[in-house]
């Protein structure tokens, strides 16, 4: 039996590359910003004058110019001390003129020749000291009153920073169709 010629069809399928990668993210996250303000506190000091007291009554009393009535009191004080000594030179010199027997030489002209008119040396004026003079200070302390100032503190927050850089994406064709027909062999012998 004689073979019955086939036609051969042959059929490639087509076949689509693809060549892809991955986008890229990149994040920034910036930080917060602050403003921080804060005034300058305020600050009132009232002084206050100090006292100064300065006595110098003993410095005048030891030049003589203290108060009469100070200085009236020191010599009655030493009133009696002046008139006991001067009844004490009295005494002695009436023991002088009453030795006349022992003394060879006359007592009176001797004694008169001595006789002077003369006050008592009364000490009114204070004692000379390089103290005299009182000096007293009275330091008063500062009024101070601070008010201090509150702090402004002020926050922005940033948004973040998002870029994506895509990836690459390739579509080709890797392979195209086709269909093949192989017709059969055919005899030219007939």
């Amino acid at each position: 039996m004689p073979s019955i010629p086939q036609i051969q069809i042959r059929q490639t399928y087509a076949r689509i590359g693809i060549d892809a990668d991955l986008g890229s993210y990149d994040m920034k996250q910036p930080r917060p910003t602050f403003e921080l303000k804060q005034p300058a506190a305020k600050i009132e000091i009232r002084s206050h004058h100090g006292e100064m007291d300065i006595d110098q009554s003993k410095a005048w009393d030891a030049l003589g110019r203290a108060n009469i009535l100070e200085v009236m009191s020191r010599i009655f004080d030493q009133t009696k001390n002046v008139v006991m000594d001067a009844i004490a030179s009295i005494v002695d010199e009436g023991n002088q003129m009453g030795d006349i027997a022992k003394n060879k030489q006359p007592m009176i002209p001797e004694l008169a020749k001595n006789v002077t008119v003369s006050f008592p040396q009364f000490q009114y004026a204070g004692e000379a000291s390089y103290d005299n003079v009182d000096i007293t200070y009275t330091a008063r302390k500062p009024d101070i009153e601070v008010t201090p100032s509150s702090i402004e503190l002020t926050s922005h927050p940033n948004a973040p920073e998002v870029n994506y850089t895509r990836g690459k994406l390739d579509i080709y064709m890797q392979q195209y169709n086709k269909i093949e027909i192989t017709p059969p062999a055919l005899d030219a012998r007939v």
